[in-house]
Formats: structure tokens, C-alpha cells, sequence
């Protein structure tokens, strides 16, 4: 039988667990603290950043919500930001994407503190998870190991295939899953929008993370026998339903779970995790800033 990977459930977990570790902080002086910076009026990016809020309010993470007119001068975005890296209440610093056209979004990225940098994107940052001496996990790679090891999949000698080459997916998740330590020592090949048979690379995965943004893109035919199947992707579809559309992953739920070991379904199953793994970064950061030592779940 099929298990069905339950991110609310994990997610649940994570946050529980991190409440110890910031009424620890607390007892030191310092309370966690996420500002969270939004310049756009995508509907889509507008609850992100609300769920994000709701999320800081049930740990006791304060939580400060910056909207910035999208058709102000980039340079009220850089200063925004800037402001924030001074300020010593703040731990971490999210600048929500997409941003609008005229902001260099690698510039945001850039600009922001690596040490408050809870996203994980900072080049600084990157360089350091490519070295396996990460600060911080990028939040979605981080909540899958936390899935996979939860589900009691450990990907060492497995052959696992990454779909998807993303900055914020794709790549890291390849990184952590090949790297020398736990949760990693896997044979990992990335796939993308060039390469060539699809169904062949896929078909040779013990553990498939598909992160490609493209709806249905991965179905039964194209998995093995006992894979675990990771859906990153959250797409809108049309459909007759009250809203008008679903939300659906990269990979056809009903065809793949008659293949699949276990699979994380769409809602409700990665999504939920990198929210949680973004509240245990800014915890991160914070006892990293104050110098004090806790137990991160």
C-alpha cells in the first residue's frame, strides 16, 4: 500500500518542536524575529506571505510584515533591506518573489545579510551548502530530507533523480541528496526542460524529486516499481470548481501512486514543510546571533 507522505503532519511537528528552543532564546534575551518584505500584488505571493505570518504567530516568532509598492524605485526595495540587515531585532530577512521587473532580483538577493539570510539564496550561502558547511538549508530541500527521513528513507546508495534545475530546488536539493553525511550519499542526476527521454532517466529512480512547474508533467508509466515520489510543484489548472481551478503538482497523483512506494501529494505534502523549514531558520539564526546553543527539531 501506498504511503502517503503527510507534510501538514511533519510540519505540525517541526513547529512544535521549535516552540522549547524559542522560549529557550527567550529566557536569553532574544526572541526570534522574521521580517518578511513584499513588492507585489500577486494574489499567489500575497498569501504566501500571510500563511508565513500565521505560522510566526503560532511558535511565538515575531513576525514583520514590509509591503512595498511594486511600481516604486528599486532603490526603495535595496534601502528596505539594508535597514533591515541593521537592525539588531531582526534575525531574518525574507524578500518575497517574484519582484517586479525593474529589480534586479540577484541584486536583492545580494544585498541581503547572510547571516539573516533564512531563504538561504545568498551567494555566500550557496557557496557554503555546495561546501557541506551550510549555514542555512534552503527551506524546501531541507523540509524533503525531512520528509524522506521521517518516512524512513535513507537515499545512500540510491539512485535518485532530481527534475528541475532551479536556483531554490532543484539545485540544492541535488546537493544535499549527493553529499557526504546523513540524509545524503546518493547517485543523483538532474533532469531539465533539454533533456533528452525524460521517462528513461525517471524510470531509473529510487527517489524522484520533481520540480519542474510543469502541471502533470510525471506519470505512472514513467516510475519505477517502489520509487518515492516527491511533488514539488504546486500549479493552477483550470477546473469546475468553486474557485474556478485546482492546485496540482508536477506528477499525476492517481497514476503514480499505483507505482509508487510513497508519495507527497499536492496539497498538503512539501509545501506545509518549507514553511516550517523557514521558521527554523530564522530560530537558527537567532541563536547563532545571540550565542546561544539550542535543540533545533
Amino acid at each position: 500500500m501506498t504511503e502517503i507522505l503527510d507534510g501538514e503532519a511533519l510540519a505540525a511537528e517541526v513547529r512544535e518542536g521549535l516552540v522549547a528552543a524559542i522560549e529557550r532564546l527567550a529566557d536569553a534575551g532574544a526572541r526570534p524575529t522574521l521580517a518578511t518584505v513584499l513588492m507585489s500584488e500577486d494574489p499567489a505571493s500575497e498569501t504566501y506571505v500571510s500563511m508565513k505570518q500565521d505560522d510566526c504567530a503560532e511558535v511565538g516568532i515575531e513576525a514583520r510584515d514590509i509591503e512595498i509598492d511594486p511600481d516604486a524605485p528599486a532603490g526603495e526595495l535595496y534601502d528596505t533591506v539594508d535597514d533591515l540587515n541593521a537592525d539588531p531585532e531582526v534575525n531574518g530577512v525574507l524578500v518575497q518573489m517574484p519582484v517586479p521587473d525593474h529589480v534586479d532580483k540577484r541584486r536583492v538577493l545580494r544585498r541581503i545579510d547572510p547571516a539573516k539570510d533564512v531563504d538561504g539564496f545568498h551567494p555566500e550561502n550557496v557557496g557554503r551548502l555546495v561546501a557541506g558547511d551550510a549555514r542555512f538549508k534552503p527551506c524546501t530541500p531541507h523540509g524533503i530530507q525531512k520528509l524522506l527521513a521521517e518516512a524512513g528513507v535513507d537515499p545512500e546508495g540510491k539512485d535518485a533523480v532530481v527534475v528541475g534545475r532551479s536556483d531554490i530546488v532543484g539545485k540544492p536539493m541535488a546537493n544535499l541528496l549527493m553529499q557526504k553525511t546523513e540524509g545524503g550519499n546518493a547517485t543523483v542526476t538532474v533532469c531539465h526542460s533539454r533533456t533528452d527521454d525524460l521517462a528513461a532517466k525517471t524510470r531509473g529512480a529510487d527517489i524522484l524529486v520533481a520540480a519542474a512547474g510543469a502541471p502533470g508533467m510525471i506519470d505512472g508509466d514513467m516510475l519505477s516499481e517502489g520509487a518515492v515520489v516527491v511533488d514539488v510543484g504546486v500549479n493552477r489548472v483550470d477546473a469546475d470548481t468553486e474557485k474556478g481551478y485546482e492546485l496540482v503538482g508536477d506528477v499525476d497523483f492517481e497514476s503514480a501512486r499505483e507505482k509508487a512506494r510513497a508519495i507527497t501529494p499536492v496539497p498538503g505534502g512539501v509545501g506545509p514543510m518549507t514553511r516550517a523549514m523557514l521558521l527554523y531558520n530564522t530560530v537558527k539564526a537567532t541563536a547563532q546571533d545571540a550565542g546561544v546553543d539550542v535543540d533545533l527539531p
